[in-house]
């Protein structure tokens, strides 16, 4: 029987004195291999943008949203707060404002919220400061408000004019002093949630005043750990729903309460599952990629032993066996896996990386890529290569040295 390293010699001769034929083969294995690492690689990046996204927006974060006026009032907000494991809560009302600065007047939405708001939303001021409890008429700007909305930027301790219209139709305009003004940020992804460099963040219980009325929109509520938040959500949901008159057996009847309550685990659910099936999805294309590309290493392989049918009738006239003329072609097979592999999977790297800066998220590569990929390589080069192999081992050594 031949060994292992003979065969190998052997192989990569073979495979070196057909370079195209080689080429064309691998081709196959580089380009289905290149298109799994960089699906799953895009696949891990997205999932790790929506976790730093979320991240960014707060931590631990639970939020209750009002589906019709006259829900929730005081009484609401601290029950809420005396629920055990909430570490901060904030009521919060928006609404669109004309906001004049310099005699340049634009619509941006008005958020009013609470001291808490900062460590529940991760509301971090670039300048100056956030709001207390104890300001009445001051503002803190998202950073899009500050540069890019009026003509010039608005600097701390300027002042702006920010007139609301009330629901019966009159319309009350109040002056405000910037405060501080927000570290920019990209996070608008999340279902319902303000865009805060395009937002003006004011006491809630002024833009109550300037509205005319004394119920919340909603709350945003923080807690002590991730893996108690869904607990503590729950928990607030059935006080919350007690205390409104919804009955037990309608708990989770979301149709049944006059509120919507989801937390960050949910979300973060939510986003891996949406990860999970885009990249089983764009992976499944590049299987298939990957199965076209085997089956033509197949056909190329065949045609291979066609062509060298006179070399095979040779070989066993010199006492090559059956076992060794098939380990000799899934060598060469196994050889270009192995080099489709290496070349297949630095693509998919590169081409991943590029894609990911391009989107402008975090690039992710986790280790079992590279092992993924070629794995996958030398399988595909394995399993197409054993047929053909196998078709070689069987031919008649007589009837191969008469093959024109």
């Amino acid at each position: 029987m031949i060994d292992l390293k003979h065969a190998f010699v052997i192989a990569l001769g073979s495979i070196g004195s057909a370079k195209l034929r080689s080429t064309l083969t691998a081709l196959g294995i580089i380009i289905g291999v290149a298109a799994v690492v960089a699906n799953v690689s895009l696949g891990a990046s997205f999932n790790q943008y929506f976790t730093d996204e979320l991240g960014s927006l707060g931590s631990n974060f639970i939020i209750i949203y009002s589906q019709d006026v006259n829900v929730f009032y005081d009484n609401e907000l601290e029950l809420i707060r005396n629920t055990p494991g909430i570490e901060g809560v904030s009521g919060f009302n928006q609404q669109t404002a004309a906001v004049t600065y310099r005699s340049v007047t634009r619509q941006i939405d008005v958020q009013g919220v609470s001291q808490d708001a900062q460590y529940i939303s991760n509301l971090l001021a670039e300048e100056g400061s956030f709001l207390t409890d104890k300001d009445k008429y001051v503002a803190v700007l998202g950073r899009d408000v500050a540069k890019d909305k009026f003509d010039r930027d608005v600097s701390i301790k300027n002042y702006i004019d920010i007139t609301i219209k009330r629901s019966d139709g009159t319309s009350v305009t109040r002056k405000f002093r910037v405060k501080g003004i927000l570290i920019g940020e990209d996070n608008t992804f999340v279902q319902g949630g303000p865009d805060r460099d395009a937002t003006i963040y004011v006491p809630v219980a002024t833009l109550n005043e300037m509205l005319n009325v004394t119920d919340y929109g909603g709350f945003s509520a923080r807690t002590g750990s991730v893996e108690s938040v869904s607990e503590v959500a729950e928990e607030v949901d059935k006080r919350l729903a007690r205390s409104l008159g919804v009955p037990t057996r309608d708990l989770d009847n979301p149709d049944a309460k006059p509120y919507r309550i989801f937390n960050q685990a949910e979300i973060i659910e939510q986003l891996d599952q949406l990860a999970n099936t885009l990249t089983i999805l764009i992976t499944l294309v590049a299987l298939v990629a990957l199965i076209v590309g085997s089956i033509g290493i197949m056909n190329i392989m065949l045609v291979t032993v066609t062509e060298r049918t006179r070399e095979i009738g040779l070989l066993k006239s010199l006492g090559y066996t059956r076992s060794g003329i098939l380990s000799l072609f899934i060598m060469e097979s196994i050889i270009i896996g192995v080099i489709g592999g290496i070349l297949g999977t630095t693509l998919g790297l590169v081409g991943s990386y590029l894609v990911e800066l391009y989107l402008n998220i975090p690039p992710v590569f986790p280790i079992y890529l590279i092992f993924l990929g070629f794995s996958i390589s030398v399988l595909v080069g394995l399993v197409a290569g054993v047929y053909p192999a196998n078709k070689a081992a069987n031919l008649n050594p007589v009837e191969a040295l008469r093959h024109e």
